[in-house]
């Protein structure tokens, strides 16, 4: 059992030696809609922020964990029949908010360039919908699914050995909302700037 455990830890060691794991942080900007539904969505203007971590086995292979939370949703308009029998284009935003965890997988097809492809969990925080022209917010967290699995694709462009850019566009897999007639799921497209320490 012990020498078991000694190969298992020489194992261990000789990746970490080999590997070079790099710790930092991403801002950036979203474009955020639904997909999947008979409503025609518009894109959303939003953010996103938080810490990011990779872990590169060779010149060519990395994983990249991440946590980062994300203002995500989409909006559309509505028509409202009940101003004097008119019909009253209304536009409604949807602010589905998540702790989003993408593990991405990363190929480097120059030793500054990588192509990045992975699963990603999205923890629901709040959600709430507003519609134009009025100012309460409506919370619609019980109605919406706690849990959010997409896969995510793009690419990392590293501009210094610390400072990087990313593109990548996300496509939900699951449903955003509950009950059978809601089949919105997210989509977004992301432009990040970060460092890595």
């Amino acid at each position: 059992m012990k020498k078991v455990l000694t190969l298992i830890a020489a194992a261990i060691l000789c990746m970490s030696a080999s590997a070079q794991v790099q710790f930092g942080a991403k801002v950036g900007f979203d474009l955020t809609n639904f997909w999947g539904s008979d409503v025609e969505h518009g894109m959303k203007p939003s953010y996103q922020a938080g810490l990011v971590m990779e872990y590169k086995f060779n010149p060519n292979f990395a994983i990249a964990p991440e946590v980062v939370f994300a203002s995500q949703g989409g909006k559309f308009k509505a028509l409202d029949l009940n101003i004097f029998g008119l019909d009253v284009s209304k536009t409604v935003t949807y602010n589905t908010n998540y702790i989003n965890i993408p593990v991405m997988f990363k190929y480097y097809v120059a030793h500054a360039f990588s192509i990045d492809f992975g699963p990603q969990l999205g923890i629901n925080v709040y959600s709430k919908y507003s519609i134009e022209d009025v100012d309460k917010a409506v919370d619609i967290k019980d109605n919406t699914k706690d849990v959010d699995f997409g896969l995510g694709l793009g690419g990392t462009y590293n501009l210094t050995e610390n400072a990087f850019v990313q593109a990548r566009y996300t496509m939900g897999m699951t449903k955003v909302f509950d009950g059978d007639h809601n089949k919105e799921k997210n989509g977004n497209i992301q432009i990040a700037f970060g460092m890595k320490f």
